[in-house]
């Protein structure tokens, strides 16, 4: 998603993670058959591995410690969901589906894996659907990752066309992230589109003068916004910027055919 689309774990570093695979190793047998103890620490081992693999794109061998996992425990809702970023990077994406459905089946609650769903939604240009899975997520006031979950809701709003919920889960985010220039861009950009325009030029003033160097569409909305208050000092100092800066980018192609500038 300009989403933010989600394959990141919770990596251990590599010493803790060696001490993990050294201590699965050691084993109590009794009459032949592993303890439950000794299965969970080997479960968790393989999911340490596997979550290890899918951080450096190491898909084969990321499959190959899920596979022991799934052997060891066929109802372990984060080994489902790791499967299934395993399957949507490698272009899978009929096992990667059915592999996130499996995971937030056995464990309805998982809002990150409904999350990373999400995202895997937004990707296929699901939107209605990814909406519906991060309303869950967002509903889970103990997530971690709230505001960005918000942030991804907003986004997916927005291929939907509807402006005002966009901007409620734009502004909700903020609320809970209020350093994030990129969320004051998107609200200035959202209140735009709805005709806001002083609530636009609110939250791009607070942006502005807070980003080093502005990008094509920054400057663009803010000669759009300078237009619309008749503020000609800016519109000369944003065009001029944006024509320097990003002479090939098509919010100077824009600038030039809306403003007849040649």
């Amino acid at each position: 998603m300009a989403l933010s689309i989600a394959r990141r774990f919770n990596v251990f570093f590599l010493m803790a993670f060696m001490v993990s695979v050294l201590a699965a190793c050691v084993t109590t047998e009794r009459g032949g058959i592993a303890s439950k103890a000794d299965q969970a620490q080997v479960l968790e081992t393989a999911l340490l591995s596997a979550r290890h693999y899918v951080h450096i794109g190491n898909w084969q061998a990321a499959k190959r410690h899920l596979k022991t996992a799934i052997e060891i425990d066929d109802s372990s809702a984060e080994v489902y969901e790791a499967m299934a970023l395993v399957y949507q990077n490698t272009g899978e994406f009929e096992f990667a589906e059915q592999n996130y459905k499996k995971s937030i089946n056995i464990d309805n609650g998982f809002s990150r894996v409904r999350n990373n769903y999400a995202a895997f939604l937004y990707q296929q240009q699901r939107y209605e659907e990814a909406v519906k899975q991060l309303v869950r997520v967002v509903a889970d006031t103990f997530y971690n990752k709230r505001s960005n979950a918000y942030i991804n809701l907003g986004q997916s709003y927005l291929q939907l066309a509807k402006l005002p919920e966009a901007e409620q889960a734009f502004y909700q985010a903020h609320l809970m992230a209020s350093s994030n220039l990129a969320l004051l861009f998107q609200l200035a950009e959202v209140n735009y589109r709805l005709e806001h325009f002083s609530q636009s030029q609110k939250y791009y003033d607070a942006y502005h003068s807070q980003v080093k160097q502005q990008s094509a569409p920054s400057l663009w909305l803010g000669i759009r916004l300078a237009d619309k208050f008749g503020d000609n000092n800016a519109i000369s100092s944003y065009t001029l910027a944006l024509k320097n800066l990003y002479p090939e980018s098509k919010e100077y192609l824009q600038y030039r055919e809306i403003f007849n500038n040649d």
